[in-house]
């Protein structure tokens, strides 16, 4: 099936993010809540309603989109694994995008050098560049920022300046209309994932789980 609208899934922040968009990548409707713990609660009602909304079928989808962080174990295991299970499901294409491409876009315009900090536990931070690998920086140390780099942080509010947390709350109410863009672009061109191989990029495990392939880099051992 190609063309009709397709549905984009993020969990990587403490905001949850669910969004139709038309094969140009315009968006149809989109709606966010404070997720918290309930991941599994609460993403299948609110796609439910959202389609309902939008007078859209469950049938009638092209394509499933999910952010696949980096973020949090919880978060982003409910959130992959519903598209991923949607996507099986209806036998549809599926798109990982990196969250923090997405925020990076929804940050500023492609021109602008964006240092994003994303929060990995109660102390620690990722630090993400455009074209670069997420790096985890241990608690306490700060990021190396440029002259003529612009610091963007999300869910940081206790733990960033300011000025970096308040556009970090802008690319996070852009997020969705980012993963549109993407997604339409990459669904043109054909470029899709391996549902089986399609993994999310974890910033905090649970307790005895140590990162591996597909997960951001830890700098220390985790026991």
């Amino acid at each position: 099936m190609t063309g009709g609208p397709f549905l984009a899934i993020d969990t990587s922040t403490t905001l949850a993010v669910v969004a139709l968009g038309d094969d140009a990548g315009s968006p149809i409707a989109e709606d966010s809540w404070a997720a918290g713990h309930r991941h599994g609660e609460e993403l299948l009602p609110r796609i439910g309603r959202l389609l309902e909304g939008s007078r859209v079928e469950l049938r009638q989808l092209a394509a499933v989109v999910v952010g696949t962080g980096p973020g949090a174990f919880t978060g982003l295991r409910v959130g992959v694994a519903t598209a991923k299970a949607l996507a099986h499901a209806l036998g549809r294409p599926i798109v990982g995008i990196s969250s923090a491409e997405a925020l990076l876009a929804a940050a500023g315009d492609a021109n602008e050098r964006l240092v994003l900090l994303l929060p990995a536990g109660p102390s620690d931070r990722v630090v993400v560049r455009r074209g670069t690998a997420p790096e985890l920086l241990p608690g306490g140390v700060d990021p190396v920022v440029e002259m003529g780099e612009t610091v963007v942080a999300v869910d940081l509010a206790d733990r960033a300046p300011a000025e970096a947390v308040v556009r970090g709350e802008a690319a996070r109410r852009g997020l969705a209309a980012a993963l549109l863009t993407i997604a339409a672009a990459r669904l043109a061109s054909g470029d899709t994932d391996d549902l089986a191989r399609l993994v999310p990029e974890y910033v905090t495990l649970p307790r005895g789980v140590r990162a591996s392939s597909g997960e951001v880099a830890w700098s220390r051992d985790l026991r």
